[in-house]
Formats: structure tokens, sequence, C-alpha cells
């Protein structure tokens, strides 16, 4: 599961300031698996917010190396900030995928399906979408709006998922790596 890209959510020239590390860190997340890593980058490189970075194992320009993950409580107000900004727009320019995600996703055992995972869907609309989705796929999100009436938004639901993966722990995950 490695990363191509990520997106800076904070830049800390100075590092973290209560360790003893003095050199520049950066917060990102990766755009392929929803990865938070900690970048360092290139001597006098100035990364911006939202900055499109590659971190892949060709040349990298403006990175020198991936210190490693990003622990989430070691995520700074900024990054959090940035990362709500990131799930949303993600979001909307991949409901492609998490409209698939709706039509495919299966049970994790017998007690419990990956669409009880999502933050205001239980057994009742878990029942439902299932029931719709054997009738015909869904073909975006406001397909499954219009199909299944009083049901949170569905973007909405995969937002506050996804959020909750990246800054929480949680036990299954169905986006984030």
């Amino acid at each position: 599961m490695k990363e191509e890209k990520a997106i800076i959510l904070d830049f800390l020239p100075n590092g973290y300031p209560l360790e003893g590390r003095r050199g520049p860190v950066a917060q990102a997340v990766g755009l392929q698996h929803f990865t938070l890593l900690e970048l360092i980058p290139r001597r006098s490189i100035k990364l911006d917010l939202k900055e499109e970075v590659y971190i892949g194992p060709d040349k990298r320009e403006k990175i020198y190396f991936i210190r490693g993950r990003l622990r989430k409580d070691k995520l700074t107000e900024t990054a959090k900030l940035q990362l709500r900004d990131f799930v949303e727009k993600t979001v909307a320019e991949q409901e492609e995928k998490f409209t698939e995600f709706f039509n495919t996703c299966e049970a994790i055992n017998r007690r419990i399906h990956q669409l009880e995972l999502l933050p205001g869907l239980g057994k009742k609309y878990t029942d439902l979408i299932i029931e719709e989705r054997e009738k015909q796929p869904f073909k975006d999100f406001e397909d499954l709006k219009q199909r299944l009436k009083n049901m949170p938004d569905p973007k909405k639901v995969i937002e506050r998922r996804l959020l909750e993966e990246l800054t929480q722990e949680v036990r299954h995950r169905l986006f984030a790596g």
C-alpha cells in the first residue's frame, strides 16, 4: 500500500515545538490509500498547505524522505482542518468510487455488515440498501437519496466515516489505509 502522491496538511519549518529535533517536517495524507504520513522536505524547500507532492519511488523533487506513518494524536490543529477540507473534496471528486462501495460492500461477519459501520446507518438502512441495490445498482449519491427516502445524506455519511478513520482509532477500516 505505497503512496505515489500526497497532499500537505501542515508544514512545520522548525519541526514539532516539544520535540528535540529541529528540522522541518510536513504532515500529509496520501491520495490513493489515504495514509497519514510524516514527510521530511529537501533542504530549503518550503511546502504550502494543500500542495500535492510526489512521494513515490523515483526521484522526489521536494521530499527528501518519508519519516513514516503519522500518529493520529500528533496531528496539528491546522492538519485537522485541512484534513476535513481534503475529505470533502475527495469524496465529491470520487463519488463513483464511493457509490460503488454502496453497490458492492459485504458483511464483515454474520453479525455486522460494512454498511453498519457508516455513521447513521444501522440494520434498517443496511437491509434497505441491500434490497435496493439487488434491484438495480446505484448510479450516484443522488440516486441513493431518491431511492432511500429519509436516509442520511450518503456523501456526508462517507465523509464522516473517512474522517473517523483518519483521526480516531477504529476497529475496521473501510477507506483509509
